[in-house]
């Protein structure tokens, strides 16, 4: 009788209790080792760093109670705002982005002048860093005085963030379209489809699926990308923390900024990995992702 080995990736269920218990016993005991280990590491650094000789100033300058306490509230409170730009960009980047991915697809010679200027967007805003995107734009554009055109510092960073991440995005799409095997748009084709509706119910929804992992670590990106719209003055975390800092010549309200955003991208970037572990776990075992 042929014995099949389990797929890769699919844990092994034996049927034995005693050896159910071995398995279980090791595993406990990678784990209290794992732990161990981990726990071991971060004493021995925190004794390094802890024991040099400049420490007690670096903690009354980055690490002070005082100051984390009496900072905190108001940087929480800034953080709304780039927490709204967020919101208000992430949609508007996913509409742009997927739109400038399906026109550079395009293959008929009549959209050849939408693909050339799809190509020179997404050229021009990935080769632009963002920053500078952000002072051409809230700086420029307010010093034409354009009528009608609003001059709000947070409207132009947060048009900037939009612009530049989209060309970003963009290719993160194209690339999810291109990884959709050509056989599945002849077969849809073949049944009929128009090229609208092979692209809507056949390669998008591969395509999206193929690229939800980067998608979530791009977001996670804009999230602290944020913090750069403070170059035009608007109160956000990291110009509150500025106020702050310069106010008391102490540190630690960066420090806390720095929290606040680690408090909001570490449960985002566990997500990222989860979904990619999910995604890669379904393809070894031969599922659908």
């Amino acid at each position: 009788m042929t014995v099949r080995s389990p797929a890769p990736g699919t844990p092994v269920v034996y049927k034995d209790p005693e050896r159910q218990a071995l398995a279980r016993g090791r595993a406990r005991r990678d784990r209290l080792v794992g732990m161990g280990s981990l726990v071991a590491f971060v004493v021995v650094v925190g004794w390094l760093v802890v024991s040099t000789p400049g420490w007690p100033v670096v903690q009354e300058t980055f690490f002070s109670p005082e100051q984390f306490a009496e900072s905190f509230p108001q940087l929480l409170e800034a953080f709304w705002l780039n927490v709204r730009i967020f919101l208000v960009a992430e949609p508007l980047i996913l509409v742009i982005s997927l739109a400038i991915a399906l026109v550079r697809t395009m293959r008929a010679p009549i959209f050849l002048p939408l693909r050339v200027m799809a190509t020179v967007f997404v050229d021009v805003f990935r080769g632009v860093p963002t920053i500078l995107v952000i002072f051409l734009l809230g700086f420029g554009v307010p010093a034409l005085r354009l009528q009608g055109v609003p001059n709000s510092p947070v409207f132009w960073g947060t048009v900037a963030l939009i612009l530049s991440y989209s060309a970003y995005v963009a290719e993160v799409f194209r690339a999810g379209i291109g990884s959709v095997h050509p056989s599945q748009r002849m077969a849809s084709r073949s049944l009929g489809l128009s090229t609208f509706q092979t692209n809507r119910y056949v390669v998008l929804p591969q395509a999206v699926r193929n690229v939800v992992p980067p998608l979530l670590n791009d977001f996670i990106s804009l999230q602290k990308d944020t913090a750069l719209v403070s170059v035009l003055g608007p109160i956000e975390i990291l110009r509150q923390a500025q106020i702050d800092a310069s106010s008391t010549f102490n540190y630690t309200p960066y420090v806390a900024a720095a929290c606040i955003f680690l408090a909001l991208t570490i449960p985002m970037t566990r997500f990222a990995d989860w979904v990619q572990g999910r995604m890669a776990r379904r393809q070894r075992a031969g599922g659908v992702a």
